[in-house]
C-alpha cells in the first residue's frame, strides 16, 4: 500500500504544514490478537489480549497505519512469531519495519520522518524512543502508562496518582475534551511534555510528547485523534472481513491478509464519497453487493483499467 499512500499524499506535499495537519496524515502503530484454535497455522502462539484482557492462542498482528483524509492506509501490516529461544522483541520488528517503510517512500520521492507518529503504551520505552529519533522521526506522541513516575513542580507521583489530582482545563483552542500540558521529569525518559486529558466523566488519560521540539496542546490532541482508525481497521478487518476465518498455512496467510486487505480497500474508498456517506463499512458492502458491479466499483473509485477479456 505504499504506492497508493503516495498517490493520496502527493496532493498535500505542496501545500503548508497546516493543510497537512488539517488532512490527518499521521503513522500509528499498533497490534491486535487474532484467536485462534488451529495448531498448523503459521505464527499460533499464545499472546495477552487486551479485548480479552488474559492470554488467549492466536496471531498477533503488527501493523503500521497512515490515515490520509479519514482514510487507513496499511503499508505494512507483520505477523509476530515466538519461534526460537530469545523473546519476541516487538521494538526491534517496528523499528524494522519503519527503516523499511521510510526507504519506500524515499523511492516515492516522500519523506516519512516529516509526519508523526502514535502509539498505545504497550510501546512506550526510553529505548524505543531514542531509535525513533535516530531514525529521524520529529513528532513522536505515545501513550503513558500508570506506573510511569513523574516529578512535577516539586512533587513526584506515579501517573495514576497526578490523573487523579490534575485539575484539568476546558475550553481550550483546538482541544474538545478538558485537558492540561506540562512539562515534567521522568526517571526513566528525562524531561518530558505530558497531556493529560479527560475521556469520558471517570476516565482521564496521558500522552507523552517524545518530539524534539515540543509539540503545542492541540497538536498533540489532533495526532492522538487519529489513532481510533487504526482502531477501527483492526474492528473491520475481524468483525465484518471476518480475519479469523483465514485458513491457509505457511506463506498463504499472508496471501490471505492481502486479500482481506484488498476487500477493506474497496469498503472504504466508496465511503468518501456522497452517496455512501452516512454508511457504515457493513451497509456500504450490502449496497455494492445488491445494486453494483465490481467492474464498475473498480472504474469509478480506483481508476483501474478492465480488460475485456
Amino acid at each position: 500500500m505504499v504506492r497508493q499512500a503516495a498517490e493520496e499524499l502527493r496532493p498535500l506535499m505542496g501545500k503548508s504544514g497546516s493543510s497537512v495537519s488539517r488532512a490527518g496524515v499521521t503513522l500509528t502503530f499498533d497490534n491486535s490478537v487474532i484467536d485462534r484454535l488451529g495448531k498448523l497455522l503459521r505464527c499460533t502462539w499464545s499472546w495477552y489480549s487486551g479485548r480479552c484482557k488474559k492470554v488467549v492462542r492466536g496471531n498477533d498482528l503488527m501493523g503500521i497505519v497512515m490515515t490520509i483524509s479519514g482514510i487507513a492506509f496499511p503499508p505494512h501490516l507483520l505477523f509476530c512469531s515466538k519461534q526460537g529461544r530469545g523473546s519476541t522483541d516487538k521494538a526491534s520488528l517496528l523499528i524494522a519495519m519503519l527503516t523499511r517503510l521510510k526507504d519506500e517512500f524515499a523511492r516515492e520521492g516522500i519523506d516519512l520522518t516529516a509526519f508523526p507518529l502514535t502509539s498505545d503504551s504497550w510501546f512506550a520505552s526510553e529505548k524505543l524512543k531514542q531509535r525513533l529519533l535516530a531514525l529521524g522521526f520529529k513528532k513522536i506522541v505515545i501513550a503513558g502508562k500508570g506506573n510511569h513516575t513523574f516529578t512535577i513542580g516539586k512533587r513526584r507521583h506515579n501517573a495514576s496518582s497526578w490523573k487523579k489530582t490534575l485539575r484539568l482545563i476546558g475550553d481550550q483552542w483546538g482541544i474538545d475534551v478538558p485537558s492540561l500540558r506540562t512539562e515534567a521529569f521522568s526517571p526513566t525518559f528525562g524531561r518530558v511534555v505530558l497531556f493529560f486529558f479527560q475521556k469520558s466523566a471517570t476516565r482521564t488519560y496521558y500522552l507523552m510528547d517524545f518530539s524534539p521540539a515540543p509539540l503545542r496542546g492541540a497538536e498533540i490532541w489532533r495526532i492522538r485523534k487519529q489513532h481510533h482508525i487504526i482502531e477501527c481497521f483492526w474492528k473491520i478487518l475481524k468483525s465484518v472481513l471476518g480475519i479469523k476465518s483465514m485458513r491457509l498455512r505457511g506463506d498463504g496467510l499472508y496471501t490471505a491478509l492481502l486479500i482481506k486487505v484488498i476487500a477493506y480497500m474497496l469498503a472504504i474508498r466508496p465511503g468518501m464519497r456522497r452517496p455512501f456517506l452516512k454508511m457504515s463499512v457493513t451497509e456500504i458492502m450490502r449496497k455494492i453487493r445488491r445494486e453494483s458491479d465490481l467492474e464498475d466499483i473498480l472504474r469509478e473509485y480506483f481508476n483501474l483499467p478492465i480488460s475485456p477479456a
